[in-house]
């Protein structure tokens, strides 16, 4: 592992700078907006802000990278970043900050695009695995400890903010000194919704669903906790939680998807964040139960998003699945938007805890409609199913489909292997029975 890290360890340590300032980022906007006097409404606006430039920086990164190459696209996004998160405390106003945030969502967009076509470049068939998971896990870390840094300064002043734009100003040198060869960018053009839905029912609509409850966990959770009078630490430490939870059940909830059918565990994953909600909506902002409904509900949100983009592949060709990366990505994006516009409303018109409302039922439609989909469609062998690579809902269409082509690659080894053993296996038995015939048959006169 460490001999595949040593060639992207720049790379990874540049990645985990970028999240710090962006956590530390979606984190102050909840705290900064209820110190402003902002509305749940309001700040939901500015939130799905956020995933209106996310979708767009997807779609036109590949194309600025192709022109100007990715150096400078790189570099002219990060300094575009920079400025407008130093400009958050330069105009406390609710159209103020949505476009701020359209401009941070496209560029954090663009920065995926461009670093995930370096990993991905840098990586064999053999590596890319690990490799696309050390890049998960780096992500992670930075959200969780961007919000360790929080707890280091007051929303009130610029001070956070400076340091989120000084991060993700620093991050870039590691990047940009070493890394050295120009990968192409080629992403395909994204599947339609209505051929992406044909193909997968489940995948389409769960990842939509999830795009809601991600960008509304990610983007409201600070707002939920200024709004029922959580402290800033505690409020730090709720936001953590919500990710916290993703490093501990990625792998039992992967581990399982390679085993089972994946639409029972999308079923009982979706219930579990339902019934997580469900704590945090009957706890009354009891601390503990907060937390242990974020760890939770944020811990089955991120293996969700990778069980459907597995349970979706299995129903594709090779050549299918980059175009239906890309439609994927753009769905979960839709969703992402719709999810903080919902919740801010919900909010506004029935209180701070309709949070958790939303959140269950939305968990609550997802666990339905895989529930559904059961009686729809026969279930596929575990043999004939691609395998599980955690992939973060933050992820470029680059690296969606570098995890479809990794998990189509493995699956399809481990069919051979099994073939292999398998005819191994009958050969071994026609010999042991030529040789007990030959032991049972009568001696030549």
């Amino acid at each position: 592992m460490f001999q595949v890290l040593s060639g992207v360890w720049a790379l990874l340590l540049g990645i985990v700078l970028i999240m710090l300032g962006n956590g530390m980022h979606f984190t102050l906007i909840g705290l900064r907006g209820g110190i402003e006097g902002f509305s749940a409404a309001e700040l939901a606006i500015v939130t799905s802000g956020y995933f209106v430039g996310f979708l767009s920086g997807a779609r036109l990164t590949p194309a600025l990278i192709r022109r100007v190459g990715h150096v400078r696209v790189f570099a002219a996004l990060g300094s575009f970043m920079s400025a407008g998160l130093i400009a958050f405390t330069l105009l406390a106003e609710p159209w103020a900050w949505t476009l701020l945030r359209i401009l941070v969502g496209f560029c954090m967009s663009g920065i995926y695009v461009t670093a995930e076509s370096w990993l991905n470049n840098a990586s064999t068939n053999e590596t890319r695995g690990k490799v696309l998971s050390a890049y998960m896990i780096a992500q992670t870390l930075g959200i969780i400890g961007a919000q360790g840094l929080l707890t280091l300064g007051d929303a009130a002043t610029a001070a956070l903010f400076i340091g989120a734009s000084i991060l993700v100003s620093i991050s870039f040198a590691p990047i940009l000194l070493t890394v050295s060869p120009m990968p192409a960018v080629e992403v395909a053009r994204p599947m339609s919704l209505r051929n992406l839905f044909s193909g997968s029912p489940l995948g389409t609509v769960g990842i939509f669903l999830l795009g809601s409850v991600y960008a509304t966990q990610s983007g409201m959770g600070a707002v939920f906790g200024s709004e029922i009078g959580l402290s800033a630490d505690q409020i730090a430490l709720f936001v953590a939680m919500l990710f916290a939870g993703a490093l501990v059940l990625q792998y039992p909830i992967g581990w399982l998807s390679d085993r089972v059918d994946r639409r029972k565990l999308i079923f009982g994953a979706a219930a579990l964040g339902g019934a997580s909600c469900t704590l945090g909506w009957l706890g009354g902002g009891g601390l503990w139960s907060l937390m242990a409904a974020a760890f939770l509900a944020g811990g089955v949100t991120t293996p969700l998003y990778a069980l459907l983009l597995a349970y979706t592949n299995d129903f594709l060709s090779a050549e299918e699945m980059p175009a239906a990366s890309g439609g994927l990505v753009f769905t979960f994006g839709l969703g992402a938007i719709t999810g903080p516009l919902l919740t801010g409303w919900a909010m506004q018109a029935l209180g701070p805890f309709a949070f958790w409302l939303v959140l269950g039922a939305t968990f609550g439609v997802t666990a339905l409609y895989a529930l559904y989909r059961m009686t729809q469609r026969a279930t596929l062998s575990v043999d004939e199913t691609e395998s599980y690579l955690g992939v973060l809902p933050t992820a470029s269409p680059v690296a969606v489909e570098a995890a479809g082509t990794w998990a189509a690659e493995q699956a399809e080894a481990a069919r051979e292997e099994a073939a292999e053993a398998a005819e191994a296996e009958a050969e071994a038995e026609a010999e042991a029975e030529a040789e007990a015939e030959a032991d049972d048959s009568p001696p030549s006169s």
